[in-house]
Formats: C-alpha cells, sequence, structure tokens
C-alpha cells in the first residue's frame, strides 16, 4: 500500500496530504512550545520562590531597601538557568512595616520567545499578532513576626491599696492581668515552630529605684574601679590621711586623679584596690558574740566539712572577744547615671565613665546609732540626734551633720555585739526595695514562661515611684546592647521591641523630714540627694540636671520633684520611640478629675506610642494608652494582648 501510495500521480490525494499537514504542524508547533513555555514558567517560579526566601534573610539582616533590591534582582537572574534575563522584568514590593515583619512580594513578567508558533500561524496566514507570550508569576514571602516584651510594673506602696470597683488589692490584680498576657501570647507564639524564641518577656519592677540583680556586681557595666563621676559625690575621704592611720589599724586613703586607693598594710590582700561602694559593703564588720563556756578553754572551729564535722580548728583561753561578719550585702539596685545618660541606653564604657552603673549606697544618717565602742558601759560619743530616719551606723566623732554623714572613717569601725540596731528597711540598700530585673526569656518554653510568672508573683509593693527610671531600663532590658543583650538586634526587621509601663500614681521622690542639718534636701533614691552634686564644676543636682526653666532649680519641693521627673520621662520616652521602641502605658486608679492625677495621665499618653492598627474617634492613629481601673484592668490586660497579637499578623 505504501508502494501504492508513492506511485500514484494523481492531485486529490496529495492535496488531501498539504491541507492535512497544517494542523498537524500547527499542533506539533504548539506542543513543543507550550512543553518549553511551561519548563520556563517552572524555572522562573523556583528562582523567584529562592530570590524571596534569600532577600527576606536580607531584610531580617537591617539591609536598606536598595540593597534589598538589588540583591534580589541577582539572585533571581542567577537562578534562572536556560532562561534568558533579558526576557524577565522584576518587581520587589517590600513590606510598609519598617518595625515589626510583613510581606515581601516579588513579580516576575516573562516574555516567552516561541520557536514554532510563528511558523505555524504563517502557515494558516495570520502573521499580523505578536507570536510571543507574556506571563506573570508571584511569589510571597512572610517575615518573621517575633515580639520582645518588657514589663515596667510599679511596685510602689500605693499598690497595696484596693483597686478601685474590686476587693483586691491593686498588686493582686496586677499580678493576675500580666500572667494572663504572658499565658495569651505564649499560646499563640508555640505555634510558630519555625521560629527561635518569637515571644519573649522581661519584668521591670520598680519602686523608687530599679534592681539589676547583685549578682551582676562583677560585670563591666558596673563601676567596680571607682571612676565614675558619681562614685563619691556623699563621700569625704580626705580624713583617712596618712597622718591618721592609726586610728583605722594602719589603714588610709590616697587620691589618683579622680579614684581613691587602700594604702597601708591593714586592708591585707585588698590593699592599693580601690574605695568603691562595693568595698565598703566588702569592708563593713560587726562583732558577734561566741559562746560562753566554764572551762579554762575553748575550742573553736575555724573551717568544716561537708558533713559538720570541723576540718582545722585551734584552741584559745576563753576571754570571749567578739567575732566579726560583713554587716551588709548589696542588693542590686544602682542610681540613675547623670545626664544625658539616664535618658537613654548608651552602651556602658568605662572609655566613658558617667555611662558605667554605680550601685546604691544610702549613707548613714547624721546621729549615733551606738555610743558605747569599747563595752566598758560608758557612753564615748554624745546623744546628739537630727531627726534623721536612716541612721543605721556611729558617726565617727561629735561634730556637726554635714561632716558627721560624710566622713568615711566611720565605716570603718565595727559596730560592736548587742548595739542598737536600725529598724527594717534602714540602711545602705535604703530605698533598694524591688526584685531584681528578669532579663528576656522566652515564654513559649516551659522554663521561660515560669520564671517570668514566679517573677511577677514575687512583686510587693513599697516606697515611692519614679516611673523614668523604671522605664529606661524597660528600655535597656530590651537593646542588644549592654547592660542586658538579650535583645536581638536593632537592624533586625521582623522583630518588634515593646515596652509596658504601668503605673498608679505621680512621680515621687521623699523629702527631707526634720531639721536637715547636713542639707540633704531629700531622702537618698536612685538620684541620691537632691541636695548634693556630684561634681564641684556641676550647677546643678544630677535630678535637675537636663531639666527646662520649668523645674527651679533652687526648690526642693514634691511638686517641683514631680516636675523634674516628668521632665525626664519626656525624653525617655522620645528617646525610645525614636529608637523604634513601641511604647504602651497604663494609668491605674488615676483620677482625671483630680489635678495631680491627671498630670499624670497626661504624661503617661504622651509616653504612648500611636497605634498600628487602630483609629481613634477622630480618625488618626489611637494612643496606645490606656486608662484602667481595679475592676477593668484584666479588660485592658486583654486589649494590650490583642494589640501585641496584630503586631504578629499581617494581613
Amino acid at each position: 500500500m505504501f508502494r501504492q501510495f508513492l506511485n500514484d500521480v494523481r492531485g486529490n490525494y496529495a492535496m488531501l496530504t498539504v491541507i492535512a499537514m497544517i494542523p498537524i504542524m500547527g499542533g506539533l508547533a504548539i506542543s513543543v512550545d507550550y512543553t518549553e513555555l511551561s519548563r520556563q514558567r517552572t524555572i522562573t517560579m523556583n528562582a523567584l520562590d529562592a530570590a524571596g526566601i534569600a532577600t527576606a534573610r536580607r531584610i531580617a539582616e537591617g539591609a536598606s531597601d536598595t540593597d534589598v533590591k538589588a540583591y534580589a534582582k541577582q539572585f533571581f537572574e542567577a537562578n534562572l538557568g536556560p532562561v534568558n534575563p533579558a526576557n524577565t522584568q522584576l518587581t520587589v514590593t517590600l513590606p510598609n512595616n519598617n518595625f515589626g515583619g510583613g510581606t515581601l512580594k516579588l513579580t516576575a513578567d516573562l516574555k516567552y520567545q516561541p520557536t514554532f508558533l510563528p511558523t505555524a500561524a504563517m502557515l494558516v496566514h495570520d502573521i499580523s499578532s505578536d507570536p510571543n507570550v507574556n506571563f506573570k508569576a508571584e511569589a510571597e514571602i512572610r517575615l518573621k513576626n517575633t515580639l520582645e516584651v518588657a514589663l515596667v510594673l510599679d511596685n510602689s506602696g500605693s499598690m497595696d491599696e484596693l483597686g478601685k470597683g474590686t476587693a483586691d488589692k491593686r498588686i493582686v490584680l496586677l499580678r493576675t492581668a500580666s500572667k494572663e498576657l504572658v499565658t495569651t501570647l505564649a499560646k499563640q507564639a508555640a505555634q510558630m515552630k519555625q521560629i527561635s524564641k518569637p515571644v519573649q518577656f522581661a519584668l521591670v519592677p520598680f519602686s523608687a529605684s530599679v534592681n539589676v540583680g547583685p549578682s551582676n556586681d562583677d560585670q563591666p557595666w558596673m563601676d567596680d574601679a571607682g571612676i565614675s563621676p558619681i562614685q563619691h559625690e556623699n563621700f569625704d575621704w580626705s580624713k583617712m590621711t596618712y597622718a591618721n592611720r592609726a586610728q583605722l589599724g594602719e589603714r588610709w586613703a590616697e587620691k589618683v586623679g579622680n579614684v581613691w586607693y587602700k594604702r597601708g598594710d591593714g586592708w591585707g590582700l585588698t590593699e592599693d584596690e580601690p574605695l568603691t561602694r562595693f568595698s565598703l559593703y566588702a569592708d563593713m564588720l560587726i562583732e558577734s558574740g561566741r559562746e560562753e563556756i566554764p572551762n579554762t578553754k575553748e575550742y573553736i572551729c575555724d573551717t568544716y566539712k561537708k558533713n559538720g564535722t570541723c576540718k582545722t580548728g585551734h584552741w584559745t583561753e576563753p576571754d570571749y572577744t567578739y567575732t566579726t561578719s560583713k554587716f551588709a550585702s548589696w542588693q542590686g539596685c544602682v542610681e540613675a547615671r547623670p545626664y544625658p545618660y539616664n535618658q537613654n541606653d548608651a552602651t556602658p564604657s568605662a572609655a566613658t565613665p558617667a555611662t558605667l552603673f554605680v550601685p546604691m549606697f544610702a549613707p548613714d544618717e547624721a546621729a549615733h546609732r551606738w555610743r558605747d565602742l569599747d563595752h566598758d558601759g560608758v557612753d564615748d560619743l554624745n546623744g546628739d540626734t537630727f531627726g534623721y530616719n536612716n541612721n543605721w551606723w556611729a558617726d565617727w566623732e561629735n561634730t556637726d551633720a554635714t561632716n558627721r554623714q560624710a566622713d568615711m572613717r566611720k565605716y570603718f569601725r565595727t559596730k560592736p555585739y548587742g548595739s542598737s540596731s536600725a529598724g527594717t528597711g534602714y540602711g545602705p540598700n535604703f530605698s533598694c526595695t524591688t526584685n531584681p530585673i528578669t532579663p528576656l526569656t522566652d515564654v513559649t518554653v516551659d522554663a521561660g514562661k515560669t520564671a517570668i510568672t514566679t517573677a511577677i508573683d514575687a512583686m510587693q509593693p513599697t516606697g515611692n515611684t519614679n516611673v523614668p527610671e523604671g522605664t529606661a531600663w524597660g528600655w535597656r532590658v530590651l537593646s542588644s546592647n549592654a547592660p542586658f543583650t538579650d535583645g536581638r538586634s536593632e537592624t533586625e526587621k521582623g522583630n518588634d521591641k515593646v515596652v509596658i509601663v504601668l503605673t498608679d500614681g505621680a512621680n515621687t521622690y521623699g523629702t527631707q523630714s526634720g531639721s536637715d542639718a547636713a542639707a540633704d534636701k531629700s531622702t537618698y533614691a536612685a538620684y541620691g540627694y537632691t541636695g548634693r552634686k556630684f561634681a564641684s564644676t556641676e550647677s546643678d543636682t544630677r535630678l535637675y540636671k537636663g531639666t527646662s526653666s520649668a523645674v527651679s532649680k533652687t526648690s526642693h519641693t514634691s511638686s517641683n520633684f514631680t516636675k523634674a521627673l516628668d521632665e525626664h520621662m519626656r525624653a525617655i520616652c522620645s528617646n525610645a520611640k525614636n529608637a523604634n521602641i513601641l511604647m504602651m502605658t497604663v494609668a491605674l486608679d488615676l483620677d482625671a478629675g483630680n489635678s495631680t492625677d491627671a498630670k499624670a495621665i497626661t504624661e503617661l499618653k504622651s509616653c504612648s506610642s500611636d497605634s498600628r492598627f487602630r483609629k481613634g474617634s477622630d480618625g488618626k492613629p489611637a494612643k496606645l494608652f490606656w486608662n484602667a481601673t481595679g475592676a477593668t484592668l484584666s479588660q485592658v490586660f486583654k486589649e494590650i494582648a490583642d494589640e501585641l497579637s496584630n503586631l504578629r499578623i499581617v494581613g
């Protein structure tokens, strides 16, 4: 048959064959081009997906918009393989959220130039249309949305009062609402398995000061070398001279530059070390009595084995001399840094001593806590009193109040056994009343969540209200800079840093009672005494440094202290927001009809950031400020949880 077909010269069969070849060849052309078109489309999609993932990483690393787009194009084209980059056009749409996460969108327009389709079109005499095939591919990459939250919570004495509309104390209501917030966000974050530490919380309890934790005494951001300009603000070492060394057991002090050093062999192993607040805690001693026995010899165990038996000891005559022990340990509170470092999160550095943090050490205020120095039953010191509350040690001699308070020799006199002691809360740790900061911890891990909720439960109300100091530490605890370095890098996108500040009152700093013979002008707290200047070159006390003319530099009233603290708070909030910290503030049980409360409400509202999602009645972004009562606090914290949840959800 095939041979007959070849020998057939009749035209009608050939004509049918030619007619049939048109659709046959057209179908073949379409088939070949469609296969190649599909292959190039798949390659383009894969290149687009790969570029999206790689570009998302660059965004998270903090690359600029220009660099990100250039990187996306380079990465995309490098993975196109057989696809001609000249036939593609890449469009990169970056997330419009500069603070947190968002969606990165990559769109590629590909022009496919078919091989056979133009020929097929000619066969059917259709050569007027563009034979090229255009198609579009898209890829969307969800950037990670991680969250770091610092709970800056008021632990002042007024938090012990009943919350309005409830039978519970404010501190109890705050504990409950705070734990609910942590639990809500932890549950949401637990679903984000692909992201490390999706939600972290830190806790900053505050009252008159903030506690950074006594275990941090050896950190490089603490001033253990005595170089900070505020280290010796209330101390006068000048009377510990070489000539007076015998008074102190062959010990004396020498100033070199701005640092005071221990001199003399009476210091033992610490000779030539700097004299600092840390060294004061280590050097203050108190006598302890031993058991009196009727024998002619007494055995004293010097070191013990683990099982309680004696490892080394010695015999002595029972003369009942007193042993000594350390009087006090630093509890972890620090003073505010001098302006402007009290208003920012500048990294502490020995190169700039004012950036270092100094441990709080409340001076012993004038009057002798004990008067018999040698156990002979006769008073060696007088009974002058000056009305100061924080009188916890015996002054060196019978002089005026100012010299008594500043004379450092007194701290190297051992407190006699059985002598009078100051009441609870008085001593060098005066105004250090809060528990330590709990640094950022991952609440999706049981241990992390437990650490935060346990710390919340441990909060106790006492002391004054220093909101700016708490706020500053809330910012610092989120920072990637020292002192606390658990926060993600500030250049990392897809992460929100949030400070939530709650207080139930206006900023307060204690005024000094009595005659104030030493001219302290205030009680001791995070800014020291308001009657003291840390250097002779300073015109203003630290609390007033960096404030406007609205704050009197010579007035030491409660209202003026509040004005100064309010201005510091304003500056801290502004600086934090400029550093992309999202500020949320809550006023608890404040009465807008009361002028003092109304001012506190205004300050808190001014401190807050604008919501990125909610609008106010005026159509503008709503302020992240809530005016809560005890009865509504739990609901307010649920609204805060919703706001924080929205930060991690992209519509």
